[in-house]
């Protein structure tokens, strides 16, 4: 056998050998050769495949788009590109080609190597991008005169022109493994034993090189050893690289999906498993819409024409488990173009802890809002109050009588106890709120004050409890009521007997409970409200009547204070003069400094029906009315004497009613001792007892010091 003879058939030994499909086209598209490999894929014999043409193969050539693939081919030389192939069977797949370009005796001829790559995976196909020719050489050792065949591309491969340096003896040294190779060609000479392992070379250029061996036998004897050298450097360079990059997906905590335009899951990293806790043979099976459910195909395919427009998409989902809990997520969806497919690579970060700070910010914020605006809501309450009420806080008392009831409010301040302020209209009941309040531990938050008789009926609620905006007609804005402005500290109601009967109920429930729903509000508030009531009404007669609510009414009285009437506190009378006579004198211009002696005379025999808001009243008349600096009587004075006229007579018995209380006022409604009320009108204490008892006047108690 010639050495040129030998070199054919070991090259042709060598394309049979490889794992690629070979086919030889000339320049019509006619089969001229291919190789078992080819032939098996497609399903054709030797005999068949020769008698076909590319446009068998791949159907989707025609004659103009061979021509034009000829003359690319003709002048790079070296072409990749991707196509469809059809096998006898009918069945189509994808393949990457490798075509060159070649004479052989004159002869011009395409050699493709074919690649099938329907399965290939995501990452291997991400790096090869592209691919040159597979570099293969040839070996053959004849065993029988020590002759070596050593094909001119083994020698490139090896960068030597000596093939006695591809010696067995020799040829080891070139691998870092150098002694189990030489086992292995030990092992095919002596026992016939193949072997297919890929090395790594030393020095030159730290190269990997796959080797075949197989052995030539005659009889059970081998006569010839051949070994196959494929350089797969480039290969395993992009193996080590796809294990990198692979390996950095997988640890990260994000979860990476890969999709084609079908919606097939074609890649996703290892965290995609553990967090949804689907298997990896549940999800290579899956598409978009068994992850999701709530997908449809319409939605996906234009989200997927979105991300391609787009570049990349940013979005939040709610994602689902396999146990179908789900968490927020954050979704970057990218577009990549592989091999002239559309892909959508989408980054999915579970934000669970992200939100949930958000939402501990937002709520932080919205009570730092909410705080602002009841500070604001405060002031401005606060501000009205001062403008209007110059001496709040003023209680002027030198009597014994009036110290007793402020002796009560002491007592009751430090306390959250709810307060039930009584007494005749004008006797400064607020003024005994305000002092409840300050003494409190209530007073560095607002003291709200609301007049329940001033009120209408339909919007007694609202300015209570606030409503949102829209729940009635004219309710244009969200309103806060007065409960949640008075929020930790005090709300004063006055004239707690004009409450209507129909929102006493709710009154109730913030008493016991601590809490009320806004009108048109679907939330219910919580609030820390110390009440203190206060009316002229007389409540026991009012719940008989079915006016009030009983248990309200007890609710709201658990600590009475019975603010009593000026006339039962003379002594005040003077002192309180001269405050107002100060304050009104200041603010007409005006010079006063003193009361003359017959002005306090009258002032004392008058028995101010209007109690201190009527005093007030006559001074700042009498300021202006008047000049000099003593304020002497004048018209400003009311009339002494009684000049009753027929509409005033009264009957006998509340007459008596009247001049009794009168009597019980004065001594504080002290019944028996030299003292008592029963000395005063010459009666026994007994038949006083009888006579109140009949008249239906309740003996009031007042705690001692």
């Amino acid at each position: 056998m010639s050495n040129t003879n030998s070199k054919i058939k070991i090259n042709e030994w060598l394309i049979e050998a490889l794992p690629y499909e070979v086919m030889w086209m000339d320049e019509e598209g006619q089969i001229i050769y291919a190789n078992y490999k080819f032939c098996e894929r497609l399903g054709y014999k030797k005999s068949e495949i020769t008698g076909l043409s590319i446009f068998d193969i791949n159907t989707t050539s025609t004659v103009e788009s061979w021509k034009a693939h000829w003359a690319q081919v003709e002048k790079k030389q070296l072409y990749s590109f991707k196509a469809t192939h059809k096998t006898k069977r009918g069945k189509y797949y994808n393949v990457e080609v490798f075509a060159q370009f070649f004479s052989n005796n004159g002869k011009n001829i395409i050699c493709a190597t074919v690649n099938d790559i329907t399965n290939s995976s995501f990452y291997k196909n991400l790096l090869d991008k592209s691919e040159t020719m597979v570099n293969v050489g040839g070996w053959k050792l004849n065993l029988q005169d020590g002759s070596l065949i050593v094909t001119n591309q083994t020698l490139q491969i090896f960068e030597t022109e000596e093939k006695d340096e591809l010696v067995p003896g020799n040829l080891i040294h070139f691998f870092e493994e150098s002694e189990r190779l030489k086992k292995l060609i030990s092992d095919l000479i002596r026992k016939a034993e193949s072997f297919d392992i890929t090395l790594k070379m030393r020095e030159i250029n730290h190269r990997y090189l796959r080797i075949i061996g197989k052995p030539e036998l005659k009889g059970d004897k081998v006569i010839k050893a051949l070994i196959v050298f494929q350089d797969v450097s480039l290969q395993r360079q992009k193996e080590n690289q796809l294990k990198f990059f692979k390996e950095i997906i997988n640890n990260t905590q994000d979860l990476v999906y890969v999709y084609n335009r079908e919606g097939n899951l074609l890649h996703y990293s290892k965290s995609v498993s553990t967090t949804l806790g689907f298997s990896a043979k549940e999800l290579d099976k899956f598409t978009i819409y068994d992850l999701d459910a709530n997908i449809t195909q319409d939605w996906w395919y234009n989200h997927f024409e979105e991300i391609k427009a787009a570049g990349s998409l940013h979005l939040e989902w709610l994602v689902t488990r396999k146990n179908g809990t789900k968490f927020p997520a954050d979704i970057i969806a990218n577009h990549l173009v592989y091999r002239g497919e559309d892909i959508n690579c989408a980054i999915v970060r579970d934000v669970t802890e992200r939100k949930a700070r958000d939402l501990k910010l937002f709520e932080a914020l919205e009570e730092i809002k909410t705080l602002k605006t009841q500070l604001e809501n405060e002031n401005e309450y606060l501000q009205e109050e001062i403008n209007s009420k110059l001496n709040a806080d003023n209680i002027i008392c030198v009597s014994d009588a009036y110290a007793k009831v402020l002796e009560l409010v002491n007592q009751v301040a430090p306390t959250d106890t709810t307060a039930l302020i009584t007494g005749e209209s004008g006797t400064g009941k607020e003024l005994l709120a305000s002092a409840v309040h300050n003494n409190s531990l209530r007073k560095e938050r607002p003291l709200i004050k609301i007049n329940c008789a001033t009120l209408p009926k339909e919007l007694i609620e609202s300015e209570l409890f606030g409503h949102k905006k829209g729940a009635f007609t004219g309710a244009l804005n969200d309103k806060i009521g007065k409960f949640k402005l008075a929020d930790g500290g005090t709300i004063f109601l006055d004239e707690i007997g004009e409450m209507p009967i129909d929102l006493q109920p709710k009154l109730l429930r913030v008493l016991q409970e601590g809490e009320f729903d806004e009108l048109g509000g679907t939330k219910t508030n919580k609030v820390d409200v110390r009440v203190i009531a206060a009316t002229n009404r007389d409540l026991k007669t009012m719940v008989k009547e079915g006016t009030f609510r009983e248990d309200l009414y007890y609710r709201l009285n658990v600590f009475p204070i019975h603010n009593i009437p000026l006339r039962a506190r003379k002594d005040d009378i003077v002192p309180l003069s001269k405050f107002f006579l100060e304050k009104y004198s200041s603010k007409a211009g005006k010079a006063f400094r003193r009361l003359g002696k017959k002005t306090i005379d009258a002032l004392i025999m008058y028995d101010f029906p209007g109690n201190i808001r009527e005093l007030e009243n006559l001074i700042e008349r009498a300021v202006i009315i008047e000049n000099g600096t003593t304020l002497n009587p004048g018209t400003w004075l009311p009339k002494l004497e009684n000049e009753i006229t027929s509409k005033e007579f009264t009957s006998f018995e509340d007459m008596q009613r009247q001049y009794i209380i009168e009597v019980l006022n004065h001594t504080n409604w002290r019944v028996s001792g030299k003292k008592g009320a029963a000395t005063i009108l010459n009666m026994k204490d007994k038949t006083l007892f009888a006579k109140m008892k009949r008249l239906g006047i309740e003996k009031r108690i007042t705690l001692k010091k």
